[in-house]
């Protein structure tokens, strides 16, 4: 389960996030090299966080070796989802069909697009998983919010870094201040997000901890 949920915000999330999306227009400001004219974001803000809060709990209860074959995975299905996009678009479409231009704006698979959404996913995941168990290795089950708190800061700032670098001209970012806003919001909106849901991420951490049989076994396994 937890595994479809995070190929399915993965999938979701490359597609909603092609859109350009400017929040709160109202807010305008400059301090010093930051120029705010609105919140710069994309489409998928309010649900790409989901990913790294799933990617937390499976690093958390089942190890980066889990975590990595799930990165691997969702690449894998990315990359098949993109390819499925490309070979629908090229086939002749219907004399009926009036909605052409219309599914290739939202589904086209954009090179740039593509390559920045893989590298961030990458790169940021593995980051995550590997910051949130090497921090388990030297507290052990001590300081979980510790863990959540420090792996996301790592894992977002790379992969909102690397995506934004890649991905800035293709969603039409043509600005430094416009490349900077959509960066600092990006990263800043995923860490505060991943800090309003921690209570429940504990929870899910927790009792799948108590429901896992290979979880208690390993630590049965430290005990002894």
């Amino acid at each position: 389960m937890l595994v479809a949920l995070f190929v399915g915000v993965m999938i979701i999330s490359n597609i909603t996030g092609t859109k350009g999306v400017l929040l709160f227009p109202s807010i305008d400001f400059t301090l010093g090299p930051i120029q705010m004219h609105g919140l710069v974001t994309d489409g998928a803000f309010y649900l790409f966080p989901l990913a790294y809060i799933l990617g937390d709990v499976i690093s958390e209860v089942y190890g980066f070796k889990a975590m990595r074959r799930v990165v691997v995975a969702g690449f894998a299905v990315l990359l098949l989802a993109s390819l499925c996009f490309w070979i629908t678009l090229g086939l002749p479409k219907a004399p009926f069909y009036d909605n052409q231009q219309s599914f290739k704006d939202v589904a086209g698979v954009v090179p740039q697009f593509l390559a920045a959404g893989l590298a961030g996913y990458v790169v940021g995941e593995l980051l995550n998983s590997l910051v949130m168990v090497k921090m388990k290795a030297r507290a052990g089950e001590r300081k979980l919010w510790a863990r959540l708190l420090g792996s996301t800061v790592v894992g977002e700032f790379f992969d909102t870094l690397v995506f934004c670098s890649i991905a800035a001209t293709a969603l039409g970012i043509s600005t430094w201040q416009d490349f900077l806003n959509y960066t600092l919001i990006g990263f800043v909106w995923k860490c505060l997000v991943e800090i309003a849901v921690m209570p429940i991420t504990y929870r899910v951490c927790g009792w799948l901890k108590k429901q896992e049989p290979t979880y208690q076994e390993a630590l049965a396994e430290r005990a002894e």
